[in-house]
This record gives C-alpha cells, structure tokens and sequence, in this order.
C-alpha cells in the first residue's frame, strides 16, 4: 500500500506541475498585462502572416528595417472584423495601431486595428484611444 500510495503521490504531483506550466503560458500570452497602456503605431510591410490558434498574427518590417511580431486578436474575433487569411498578403504595407510589449527591446506588439490599402480591421474596438 505505501508504494502504491507514493507511486499515486508522485503522478498527481507531476500532473499538477504540467497544469500549472501550462495555466502559467496561457496567462502570460493572454490578456493585457504584458503590453503597456499607452497605444503607439507602427507602418510597414507585411513580412508573413499566420492565422492559427491561439492568436493569428503578422511579422511587419518597419520603415526602420526591424521585423516586429503582431499579435491579432483570437481567430473569430479577427474574422469578425473583416480580416482573414485572404485579406492581405507578404509585401502588402500596413498600419498598426495597438500597444507594444513593456519591454522595449523587444519587437512585439497586439493590435487593436490594423489598416490596409485604407480599409480598417478594429480587432479590440472598445480598446482603441483615439
């Protein structure tokens, strides 16, 4: 009985270490917590574009040559504001407006609209500050 309870013991124990790692990922990609409040705008070129789960996204190059990750918002959202996978191609300029990672060494940002040949895409509209 107490190998039995230990080997028990051992497996929930490694079953709540893996939900945990994975509880910690989704909160650190979900929300808002890591981007700063102040919203900023980023024009370039689309460098490649990928709608899968959890959060379709966009490489942009910008006019200062950098390659920024842009996160949309989940994939129906996303669809409800008009833009899907065929919405815009690699090498088609864009406007971004949305908030940027805290940390600004890096080059990451979500949007809460984008903009493509004129046409807007409001991913968040409640969160855009004009």
């Amino acid at each position: 009985m107490h190998a039995s309870f230990n080997k028990l013991t051992r497996r929930l124990c490694g079953v709540l270490v893996l939900a945990g790692s994975c509880g910690s990922g989704a909160f650190a990609h979900h929300g808002w917590t890591w981007a700063d409040g102040e919203q900023t705008t980023l024009e370039g070129t689309i460098e490649s574009i990928s709608m899968a789960p959890p959060h379709p996204k966009l490489q942009v190059q910008s006019a200062q040559g950098q390659s920024w990750q842009v996160d949309l918002g989940n994939p129906s959202q996303t669809e409800r504001s008009g833009f899907t996978g065929q919405t815009a191609k690699v090498g088609d300029r864009i406007t971004v407006l949305g908030n940027r990672a805290q940390d600004h060494k890096v080059q990451h940002m979500k949007a809460v609209r984008i903009t493509l040949d004129g046409k807007r895409y409001d991913m968040y509209p409640e969160r855009i500050k004009e």
